[in-house]
């Protein structure tokens, strides 16, 4: 009796979402209709990005800045969950992690709008003024606030992929988008995943380190990647909470894992905030497994935390 049916095979998917793209290393049976998958892994992506994004205006979240203080504005299910993981997250990293900072990055640049010559005031932060009622899916803000998923959007996402994945019944798999990435199981030939890690350099592409990983998240936060230069001081797309500036820091990365990628995006966030000293006290606090690569010199030097 043929047993091609049950050939294990390698299959890359891959697509546009988010301004970058999306990618999906699977494997899985012979006869597997890739076409059916691939559409539903976009699908999955593209309902984020239609709730979450701050370059569309018509996304939910767009609406929900767009709303009056006071008034209820119901939204979907993911939505809701993002927006309660992202309050959780911000009490237990110190509001180190925030997602009320969409009026500070949009002045930045690094938003649709043209970047402004000052910083605008800072806002309060998003659990102080943002009700979410979870039993009947919707929001209200009780103060003016503008929000940004950014720092937790991605990660969603590649959680999104892995669980259309898994409804296929497939388990070994690495799903990234961008730097944000998620495996399952282990390759064909019985071996982890291989994930590089990048050295936090601007306009290049080299490997720091590499890790081997099996059913784990990992997510980078990094100040090399998207950066402005402003009347001659440079800085990236993380936001300060505390300041209510962008961050200035010789922390040039951090990297976490964790089992969902959406939690490893906003803590590596969060961490970058808090710097190394304090950010890996609280990682170790908290059982996180972290990687901060630290600008020392002309160097670099690196601090793990669980692994």
């Amino acid at each position: 009796m043929s047993t091609e049916t049950h050939t294990t095979q390698r299959h890359n998917l891959s697509g546009a979402t988010m301004g970058t793209r999306w990618s999906a290393v699977l494997y899985a049976q012979a006869g597997l209709d890739l076409s059916v998958i691939r559409s539903e892994l976009q699908q999955a992506v593209d309902q984020v990005d239609q709730q979450m994004s701050t370059w569309k205006p018509e996304s939910d979240l767009m609406q929900l800045n767009a709303v009056s203080c006071g008034q209820w504005l119901s939204v979907p299910d993911e939505l809701l969950w993002v927006l309660s993981s992202a309050l959780r997250i911000s009490a237990d990293s110190e509001g180190a992690f925030e997602i009320g900072v969409g009026a500070l990055v949009s002045a930045c640049g690094f938003g649709p709008d043209a970047p402004l010559n000052t910083w605008p005031d800072k806002q309060p932060s998003a659990h102080e003024v943002l009700e979410v009622d979870s039993e009947n899916a919707r929001v209200r803000k009780h103060a003016p606030v503008t929000l940004d998923l950014n720092g937790i959007a991605k990660g969603f996402a590649v959680d999104q992929m892995a669980r259309c994945l898994a409804r296929h019944g497939i388990t070994s798999y690495l799903v990234s988008i961008d730097g944000e990435m998620r495996v399952s199981g282990v390759k064909a030939d019985g071996c982890e995943w291989s994930v590089a890690l990048e050295k936090p350099l601007k306009g290049q592409r080299e490997v720091l380190g590499s890790l081997a990983l099996s059913n784990t998240a990992i997510a980078t936060s990094g100040d090399y990647r998207h950066w402005r230069e402003q009347n001659g001081q440079v800085f990236s797309h993380t936001m300060n909470p505390y300041t209510g500036a962008p961050l200035l820091s010789d922390l040039a990365s951090v990297s976490v894992l964790c089992t969902s990628c959406m939690y490893a995006d906003a803590w590596a966030t969060a961490l970058i905030v808090l710097g190394v000293e304090h950010g890996a006290q609280l990682a170790k606090a908290k059982g996180l497994s972290a990687i901060f690569v630290v600008r020392d010199g002309d160097g670099l030097r690196e601090v793990t935390v669980g692994l």
